[in-house]
């Protein structure tokens, strides 16, 4: 019997790459895409046929049909928003019924969770992590604690389960003095949500993705966020609460590590970050200005502005390493098209040491060194093909490649489905 495969799909960099478009071209090779951690406050943009469409928890295979989509054990799933974003695409004419499966061992984000987010974060003060407020720390706090909700508690005795987590919740937030919130009009929606999410396929995961992989089916699997906001291996503290790496498909999905082929590793041919925290090619002038608004860099489910900069190779070789990546995928190429020189970080100055590794923390004393290119000055969006690409855009691509060790196999140029270039001679 043949047996399947599983690839692996993930960011190299702080997040916001554009994983959900390339899932989207990516999933005609494949018969099921399953997502494998995070939570709401990823939002996977996607742009086709004229039509634009955020993803916040569900999979971005979903737009093909014929595909099924998974929803893992290490995703955290508000009801409430997942009930909002799955009715929106129904109007839209997509059929998620059919398609869509939802693991049991999936944490449920309660409502009082999104309040103890606001309020740890408050708690901070000027060390805030700057979450998106949708209760994702929190839940995976209560995961990891072993007081967590899951998706298969929703069918015996729930009202006395989630009753005990939300006075335990509130316990917490008189602890903090963290009164002043009302969470009766959410907890309407959120258990509407709970019984909206009955009508779809409550599933044990682990299970069936085995039987998948026995039955020679193919899994593409779908992270959220960046490696560089890892819990382990991003820059901590002001990092996320999952595994955002490689690894964390195998955990997220029940998936054994042998399993895993191909590792797509996507990257911008810039670099961005929102919320707080360390980012060492962060531009502060009008370069900065300029590659946010040509590039959108505002966030798909907050708006909140990207912070803009250079390339970062140090970064984007330690994520290579940690994912083992075999293919890279390089996005938004286009939004460079009239600079005269791209620059790109090739090593630190570390408290005025050159190192070209990425060190223990990289908070202060980190200077980027960076290596000049000239700019291809040329507008790519309409290409089709990599034989059009102007010289000075190959030569970056090469020096990209030499410099990370790795093929770039797909680049983006805009935002359409379309505008998407397979490169064939890797």
């Amino acid at each position: 019997m043949e047996k399947g495969k599983v690839d692996v799909l993930l960011g190299l960099q702080w997040g916001d790459e554009g994983k959900g478009k390339v899932v989207d071209v990516l999933t005609p090779r494949y018969d099921v895409i399953a997502r494998f951690q995070g939570g709401p406050n990823a939002g996977h943009t996607l742009e086709f046929e004229g039509e634009k469409y955020v993803l916040r928890s569900i999979p971005s295979g979903i737009f093909q049909g014929g595909k099924v989509n998974i929803i893992g054990n290490g995703v955290v799933l508000a009801p409430d928003l997942f009930m909002q974003e799955a009715m929106d695409l129904e109007k839209s004419g997509h059929d998620l019924r059919s398609r869509l499966r939802i693991s049991k061992k999936a944490h449920l984000i309660m409502p009082t969770h999104r309040v103890l987010d606001a309020a740890q974060e408050a708690a901070k003060g000027k060390s805030k992590v700057g979450t998106t407020g949708k209760g994702i720390g929190p839940t995976y706090t209560d995961k990891i604690s072993r007081n967590g909700l899951r998706v298969g508690d929703i069918f015996e005795h729930f009202e006395e389960k989630y009753e005990a987590h939300k006075a335990r919740h509130l316990s917490i937030l008189q602890s903090l003095d963290y009164t002043d919130f009302d969470i009766e009009e959410t907890e309407k929606t959120w258990m509407k949500g709970i019984e909206y999410m009955k009508q779809f396929s409550i599933v044990d995961s682990e299970w069936e993705i085995d039987q998948m992989l026995k039955s020679g089916k193919s899994i593409l699997c779908e992270g959220a966020q960046g490696t560089m906001l890892d819990i382990d291996f991003g820059s901590y503290p002001f990092v996320t609460s999952s595994n955002t790496i490689c690894a964390g498909a195998c955990t997220g999905l029940g998936i054994g590590p042998n399993k895993i082929g191909e590792v797509y590793g996507i990257m911008k041919a810039y670099c961005t970050r929102v919320g707080a925290g360390p980012f060492p090619t962060e531009l502060f002038d009008e370069t900065g200005s300029r590659i946010r608004d040509l590039g959108h860099e505002y966030g798909a489910v907050t708006g909140r502005e990207r912070r803009c900069g250079w390339i970062d190779l140090v970064a984007l070789r330690y994520a290579i390493a940690v994912n083992g990546v075999t293919q890279l995928i390089m996005m938004k190429s286009d939004v460079l098209d009239d600079f005269d020189t791209i620059k790109a970080c090739v090593a630190y100055k570390h408290h005025g040491k050159l190192i070209d590794h990425m060190p223990y923390s990289i908070e202060e004393g980190i200077e980027p060194v960076y290596e000049e290119l000239p700019g291809w000055k040329t507008d790519m969006t309409k290409m089709t093909s990599q034989k059009e690409f102007p010289e000075a855009f190959k030569n970056y691509i090469a020096f990209l490649e030499k410099e990370l060790q790795t093929p770039i196999t797909i680049i983006s140029i805009g935002p359409d489905r379309a505008q998407t270039i397979l490169i064939n001679d890797k």
